[in-house]
């Protein structure tokens, strides 16, 4: 797994505490930035974040890589809504070889491991021979209609991807960008920073987090699950039972940002 931070909003705290002191004053925008000293952002920042004034912080986004991740793992990603997603397509991508992410839980014992190979090695297997058999059907109903080889044959093949792509498995390798506003930000963070998300996703959320942490630290101060974020667990019976550490982790991670 890549996770990597393609671009944000520049200045990303002083945007989101412009777009706040703008709300309380009635000066204009360019006598607000100039006010802005650092420690001034900074304190006000902290404030907003405190007392969960969130809206302004859809002003500010964040542009990410993701690679190296399983289709299972995106399925779970483009359910949070607002946002904007690109994935790579396995329609217009050939995906002979495909690579494919393994769990650990598998990959710690040596038959489990075995058997998902043997798996992976037959889809592959059959997913070449249905794009073949099927990239020749369409060349020859394509040339039938009048194109030349030359040009039916990447068009025959896109067709083939198509349909061939039905076999592939959840665990394919696949590539995303995501942009998100810090406002859904905490509330992706919430949901799959928590001992209870998948293990994939919750590892795609930590890294975006530390990210975030190192461009925005103050914005992002209370960012995490929810016994991070709200002091409460909203699992219930589900609750892994471990806030303190969890609690613990995060101030880790977010001493390490403000060290980097």
């Amino acid at each position: 797994m890549k996770v990597t931070l393609i671009a944000h909003t520049p200045e990303p705290e002083k945007l989101a505490a412009t777009a706040a002191k703008l709300c309380y004053s009635s000066s204009d925008i360019d006598s607000l930035r100039e006010g802005l000293t650092d420690d001034k952002i900074e304190s006000f920042i902290d404030m907003l974040v405190s007392i969960g004034h969130e809206s302004v912080m859809e002003h500010v986004s964040f542009t990410f890589g993701i690679e190296g991740v399983s289709r299972a793992c995106t399925h779970q990603l483009v359910r949070h809504r607002i946002a904007s997603y690109s994935q790579k397509s396995q329609r217009y991508v050939n995906e002979n070889g495909f690579e494919f992410i393994t769990p650990p839980d598998i990959e710690a014992i040596p038959e489990a491991k075995s058997e998902f190979d043997r798996m992976m090695r037959e889809i592959t297997s059959s997913y070449e021979k249905i794009a073949a058999l099927l990239t020749e059907k369409h060349t020859a109903e394509l040339v039938a209609e009048g194109l030349d080889e030359n040009t039916a044959v990447p068009i025959a093949k896109k067709l083939a991807n198509e349909d061939a792509r039905f076999l592939l498995p959840n665990a394919c390798e696949t590539k995303i960008v995501v942009t998100m506003n810090v406002r859904s930000l905490f509330n992706f963070f919430r949901h799959r920073c928590c001992r209870r998300a998948q293990w994939e996703i919750r590892a795609v959320a930590e890294e975006m987090l530390r990210l975030c942490l190192q461009e925005a630290p103050h914005i992002f101060a209370h960012a995490g699950p929810s016994c991070v974020a709200t002091g409460k667990c909203p699992e219930g019976k589900m609750s892994c039972g471990k806030i303190k550490q969890v609690k613990e982790y995060y101030e880790k991670m977010k001493l390490a940002a403000s060290i980097s």
